[in-house]
């Protein structure tokens, strides 16, 4: 299905890339204390704009811009909120406002560029640019929704999941 950018939430989405991209030098830098070391870390956060949650191995803190990013975390960003997340790859991944994304998989390996990846998009916008991982391999990223499973074929889109009727 292609994403229909004129709808408030495409709009949105548009927005936090720009407001992103223009705001990346006035960003805070994450506490030494929460970064990890360069195998695990799978990405790193460039820009975080209002309330951007990130959970994985048992924790949740906030995200600051220079947070790292482990190969299983989950983003949640709040109402006004976005996030811009560049994994090791140089995938870039800007996560719009009211969100949920996950790294399901990640796995890259900087010499040869193999590895693979799957972006679950639980709810929201997601604005995706593949990076080295989708130029090595097509097949190996995947995005996963709710009600559908993607084989990536493009290297720049946008996945929007409507909230559920219970509101998740």
């Amino acid at each position: 299905m292609k994403p229909n950018l004129s709808t408030a939430r495409g709009n949105a989405l548009l927005l936090a890339a720009i407001l992103c991209l223009a705001t990346g030098a006035q960003a805070q830098t994450a506490p030494a204390a929460e970064a990890t070391d360069g195998a695990a870390r799978a990405g790193t956060a460039k820009v975080v704009k209002g309330q951007v949650d990130v959970s994985g191995r048992g924790a949740e803190r906030a995200l600051v811009a220079g947070g790292a990013l482990s190969a299983t975390d989950r983003v949640t960003t709040g109402p006004d909120s976005s996030a811009s997340l560049v994994l090791r790859d140089g995938t870039l991944l800007v996560v719009g406002p009211n969100s949920r994304m996950e790294l399901q998989e990640f796995a890259f390996n900087p010499t040869t560029h193999d590895g693979n990846m799957v972006v679950g998009v639980l709810r929201g916008t997601v604005r995706m640019v593949s990076g080295l991982i989708r130029k090595t391999r097509e097949d190996a990223v995947r995005v996963v929704t709710p009600t559908a499973l993607v084989g990536i074929r493009g290297t720049d889109f946008i996945v929007d999941v409507e909230p559920s009727e219970d509101g998740s």
